[in-house]
């Protein structure tokens, strides 16, 4: 059994699998997710696992060059939005429209659901390289 780093072996497999700019999302309980996007659902119960705990575990095992967030974020999750600037001070973060967010989403390698119930909790995190 490993001793650290992402545990959950689906999503330790896709971080394994990224490429330089290959998009994965971080969704909350809402997001309507593409039919032929691959989805690993966490989501246990209403805020269980929060969108905070997955964003980290996940940041913590991923080189992530850029985050893309809704721009509705800003008027209606002041938390969450704090939360993801903190958390990647040191990244360019992209703001686009929700419908232009959830486009984007066609073309992730994965939608990580889960169990987040505030508005706009949800990111697309874009995968950097090591060196």
């Amino acid at each position: 059994m490993k001793r650290q780093g992402m545990l959950n072996s689906h999503i330790s497999k896709v971080l394994s699998d990224l490429g330089h700019t290959d998009l994965i999302v971080i969704a909350d309980a809402g997001l309507p997710i593409p039919s032929d996007v691959p989805r690993i659902d966490l989501a246990l119960t209403l805020g269980v696992p929060s969108f905070a705990e997955v964003v980290e575990a996940v940041s913590d095992d991923m080189v992530v060059e850029k985050v893309v967030l809704a721009s509705e974020i800003q008027e209606n999750n002041e938390n969450t939005l704090q939360f993801m600037k903190k958390t990647f001070s040191d990244t360019e973060i992209e703001f686009l429209s929700h419908e232009e967010f959830k486009e984007k989403t066609k073309v992730a390698k994965v939608v990580i659901r889960t169990g987040e119930v505030t508005p706009y909790a949800n990111c697309i995190l874009q995968a950097g390289v090591i060196f």
